[in-house]
């Protein structure tokens, strides 16, 4: 697959695995966590047979894209391996459930499941959890974030007590803390860059009001036409509108919100990984997880609620080691906002001034930035 060296997380989580140890592990979006479980897991499945109606490895992530994408991950990893696995989400088609319940009835190695999908097949009594021994959570912090603990608890209670436990976080806050010794036996721990960006993203701001923002991302993406690049807006009516004002643009562009269908939505991530969509205009249902190389360009379209959705907002560029550009639009109403961020990055954010014909559009203010020669050397030195 390309892999020559192993990540630093890589490094130091599988020897950990392989010796059967729990594990809390602590790293930024982007760092190769989701290769660090799974090679190790794979390699020891692939020296034991299942037995039938049963399975060896439940995983537990928050979103269904992320389910989708580590199942894909293990059949790629898995390719020359008696090792499947089966993705076990809510929504989707009809026949969905079925094919869920025969994988989990007839036997699989590796289950993927989101906490309440998992928990209603669980209901049903047909799930043989015993020959269970790794439990991996992945995106924990965002599982709690996203109100999951007493699911979480409530399977973990249906599981051998006897089993290898690893958790894998972007963040390390007390809460994640208090449920490691709920589960875990005296867990090894691993922190590498606690919610800090990649080195190599250049991050900028335009103060802008809302009514210029839709022309600023125009500005922004008409001369770009080789350029991938990532929208986020916390609003659904917003992901909607930009898509179809980048449509007119003459853009290759596509939404992704809680509105569309599953199958649309996993199309939809498919053609942008395979860059047969130029821009994906999203809400944070796309922040985490998603794994895709070369995005050049994440822009907020609006501030994040708060400093880790903005880290894993803009951890979508500059992955294994790259280059981008993250962009973030701040009205009025949440210049507060971005300076807690800038308190907890403990690094000024540079402001970028608006162009000279947008400015006309924007009520009058007297705290422009007043000039973007740093941003514009960046952008000609890394030609993003």
């Amino acid at each position: 697959m390309g892999f020559d060296n192993p990540t630093p997380i890589q490094e130091q989580a599988i020897p950990v695995i392989m010796e059967g140890k729990d594990l809390i592990a602590c790293a930024q979006t982007g760092t190769g966590k989701t290769a660090a479980y799974l090679l190790p897991i794979i390699h020891k499945l692939t020296e034991a047979r299942v037995r039938m109606n049963s399975f060896k490895c439940l995983i537990i992530v928050p979103t269904r894209e992320l389910a989708t994408q580590i199942d894909q991950q293990v059949e790629g990893f898995a390719y020359f391996s008696p090792v499947s696995s089966i993705a076990v989400y809510g929504g989707g088609e009809g026949n969905l459930w079925d094919v869920q319940k025969n994988a989990l009835t007839e036997g699989a190695e590796i289950v993927i499941a989101t906490p309440g999908r998992l928990i209603s097949h669980l209901n049903l009594g047909y799930v043989n959890t015993s020959e269970l021994e790794y439990l991996i959570l992945d995106e924990a912090d965002r599982m709690l974030d996203m109100g999951f603990y007493d699911d979480i608890i409530r399977i973990i209670r249906l599981l051998p007590e006897n089993r290898q436990t690893l958790l894998f976080s972007a963040t390390m806050p007390d809460k994640i803390r208090n449920l490691s010794k709920t589960i875990m036996h005296d867990p090894a721990q691993i922190s590498l860059a606690v919610s800090k960006p990649a080195e190599g993203i250049m991050q900028a701001a335009y103060f802008v009001e809302d009514s210029t923002k839709t022309a600023l991302v125009i500005e922004l993406l008409k001369d770009k036409r080789d350029a991938t690049a990532l929208i986020f807006s916390s609003k659904k009516t917003t992901v909607k509108k930009l898509e179809k004002e980048l449509y007119k643009l003459g853009l290759s562009v596509a939404a992704m919100h809680s509105d569309l269908e599953q199958k649309e939505r996993e199309q939809t991530l498919l053609d942008f990984k395979n860059n047969k969509i130029q821009v994906l205009v999203g809400t944070d249902v796309i922040a985490r997880g998603i794994d895709i190389t070369g995005i050049s360009l994440v822009l907020n379209y609006d501030v994040p609620s708060d400093a880790e959705d903005y880290i894993h907002r803009i951890g979508r560029t500059a992955r294994a080691e790259e280059t981008g550009v993250a962009l973030t639009f701040v009205n009025r109403q949440d210049r507060e906002k971005f300076r807690r961020i800038e308190k907890f990055l403990e690094s000024s954010i540079y402001k970028i001034p608006l162009p000279d014909h947008l400015k006309s559009t924007e009520p009058v203010q007297d705290d422009q930035p007043k000039s973007g020669k740093r941003f514009n050397n960046f952008r000609k030195e890394n030609k993003s």
